[in-house]
């Protein structure tokens, strides 16, 4: 045999034994988040990648900070329609009735069934009122990551100044009226302190909208059906009356729209005594705050409650095999006891999982910080999250009327009618797809 031929069939032979090394690769995916509150998670979310990558050999994760929630969305869309899905995003919880009918988002339950599993075995150790946005239809679409209720936080320096109790904070919308009229300070004309404070930028005000409207005993939404929201009811009209009386009547808020971060500005600042804002913000504010604070449960009018918020993980439609395999593996480990547990520690948000809580870690967290108990304490009351065909343009039709109001453009009344009309426009198509037609 010539030199040659020895060379040639060597080469093959090693070109052959390289062939499992091929197939044993990493598998490479891209991972889109968001970060809807202050601080400094997209840091953190970035070194817990490189913690995940760095405990395995199997999968390469590639963060991609995404901005907030609403961008998250356009940005994996865009992406699958240009052929490159990210093989997990963390969305907006709320966004998976609306992902799941645009065809976006893949149902989970393949994954569970090969795991010889099911929903309700999986769902078991996460907090009952997190199952509702988690599934579409019966089906799981997503897995809950980090998740939120409204606070309402409060100064307490102010509270005694004014000779208000800080260990009774306001749980009525009556308390909380007369509590900001206490605290409330002018000089002539001039405000230097509101009582109360708010943030009315896109997403947060909707959220809020519904809290405030699930505390009048009212529903936001239609939960079973994509295309029905009860913007023009009692309910909302007294949520949205309430808020005007608050600017317009006892002139204890600011008028107009201020935005999450001038929210907390001026509670630092202590030019607002109390704020409406998200579990997710605490440790931001437990870092910030130099003068002494706490939470409370969401003031009702009727009854107790509020809405879930937060962001879950989803899996988008369009990936090869290996990489649905991959991203379910990241995904089961970023939803870990362990790693829910830090990552609530860290941000604030309450870990979805019940398990979290019985780590040492956590229990000597809690045990520090109190505060981050309430939102716990708020979960036998949470409601769904909103959640609708064109979720965002249907929310966004509501929150361009209530910040007209808020701007004193418009009546509470008449804001909701419009809001109401511009958001059965929005869902038009869909109610007529879904509709009965007789012959």
């Amino acid at each position: 045999m010539s030199m040659i031929s020895r060379f040639g069939i060597g080469a093959l032979a090693l070109s052959m034994a390289a062939l499992p090394l091929a197939a044993a690769a990493q598998t490479k995916i891209e991972f889109f988040f968001p970060v809807p509150v202050e601080g400094k998670l997209a840091r953190e979310m970035t070194r817990l990648v490189k913690s995940y990558n760095g405990s395995q050999k199997d999968v390469e994760v590639t963060a991609v900070y995404t901005g907030g929630y609403d961008d998250t969305k356009l940005k994996a869309q865009a992406a699958a329609k240009a052929g490159r899905p990210p093989a997990v995003v963390l969305m907006s919880a709320n966004f998976n009735v609306d992902l799941k009918l645009s065809g976006d988002i893949m149902s989970l339950e393949p994954m569970l069934r090969a795991e010889e599993t099911t929903r309700e075995a999986f769902l078991a150790d996460f907090w009952p009122a997190l199952h509702a946005n988690a599934m579409v239809e019966g089906e799981l679409y997503s897995v809950p990551f980090h998740n939120s209720t409204p606070l309402l936080y409060f100064n307490v320096a102010h509270f005694k100044e004014a000779g208000l109790d800080p260990t009774k904070p306001p749980r009525t919308w009556a308390e909380l009226a007369d509590a900001a009229k206490k605290l409330t300070k002018r000089d002539g004309d001039k405000v230097e302190r509101y009582g109360f404070i708010m943030p009315a930028g896109y997403d947060y005000l909707g959220w809020l909208m519904e809290a405030l409207t699930l505390s009048n005993g009212g529903r936001y939404f239609n939960e079973e059906y994509g295309g029905e929201v009860y913007y023009d009811t009692a309910t909302m009209l007294g949520a949205a009356r309430f808020l005007e009386d608050l600017i317009f009547k006892h002139k204890v808020m600011a008028q107009g729209v201020t935005e999450a971060g001038g929210v907390s500005t001026a509670f630092f600042a202590g030019k607002a005594s109390m704020m409406l804002l998200s579990t997710g913000s605490l440790s931001f504010i437990r870092e910030n705050m130099k003068m002494p604070y706490d939470v409370a449960f969401v003031p009702r009018n009727v009854r107790n409650a509020v809405p879930i918020g937060g962001a879950s993980l989803v899996m988008f439609n369009g990936q090869s095999e290996d990489s649905k395999k991959a991203g379910w593996k990241f995904i089961k480990w970023l939803s870990s006891s362990e790693t829910l547990g830090g990552w609530s520690r860290f941000t604030g948000y309450f870990a979805p999982r019940k398990s979290s809580y019985e780590t040492a870690a956590m229990k000597e967290f809690i045990a520090k910080n109190p505060d981050a108990k309430v939102a716990l304490d708020q979960l036998p009351f949470a409601k769904p999250w909103f959640a609708t065909y064109q979720t965002v343009a249907v929310r966004k039709a509501l929150e361009d009327e209530i910040q007209a109001m808020m701007n004193g453009k418009k009546k509470a009344d008449q804001a909701l009618r419009d809001a109401q009309k511009k958001a059965d426009e929005l869902m038009r198509p869909y109610v007529e797809q879904t509709s009965l037609k007789l012959p």
